[in-house]
């Protein structure tokens, strides 16, 4: 079974809604992604100016760290918006899987937008996201979703998957 469980996708898919209630019901740790981004990063993306693969590095090496720091069960929200920085997370804490909520540009621009006063992600950024997205579709170990079913439905079709994987599991 997937003992760390990454919630990714572009900003405004549901990461943090879906990771929240995911842990509830897991009684796993929540390691918040956006909490990791150094001072310099937060003030770049609020400012409207992306984050190069540079600028990531840092902080793909701290959610390593951190989710290597939960053998128990953790679940992770990060864009992981390229295949090498899935990769990363992978080496640095073996038994992951990533759960990639997939959204149409127009429909995460206007959630993007309608959290613009609570949160420092600029929405201006949100084209790019998509196009420096890198599709985990047909990676091992990843479930797509369609980021715009409701929330209670996004989370049983991840428990279902988890307890499919672990049934695999016990069968080999």
């Amino acid at each position: 079974m997937c003992e760390r469980i990454v919630i990714m996708g572009v900003a405004g898919c549901g990461k943090s809604s879906l990771a929240q209630s995911l842990a509830q019901a897991l009684g796993w740790s929540l390691v918040e992604g956006d909490d990791f981004h150094s001072e310099h990063n937060r003030e770049k993306m609020a400012r409207g100016v992306a984050l190069t693969d540079a600028d990531r590095s840092g902080w793909l090496t701290a959610l390593g760290a951190e989710m290597a720091r939960h053998p128990a069960g953790v679940v992770v929200t990060c864009s992981a918006l390229k295949r090498d920085y899935r990769n990363r997370l992978r080496m640095a804490a073996p038994a992951v899987g990533f759960v990639y909520l997939h959204i149409a540009q127009a429909e995460a621009q206007r959630r993007v937008l309608a959290r613009a006063a609570s949160h420092f992600f600029n929405a201006s950024l949100v084209e790019n996201q998509f196009a420096t997205l890198e599709s985990p579709v047909g990676e091992p170990g990843v479930v797509t979703l369609d980021a715009s079913l409701a929330l209670a439905i996004l989370q049983a079709r991840v428990l279902d998957w988890l307890a499919m994987a672990d049934r695999k599991l016990k069968v080999e």
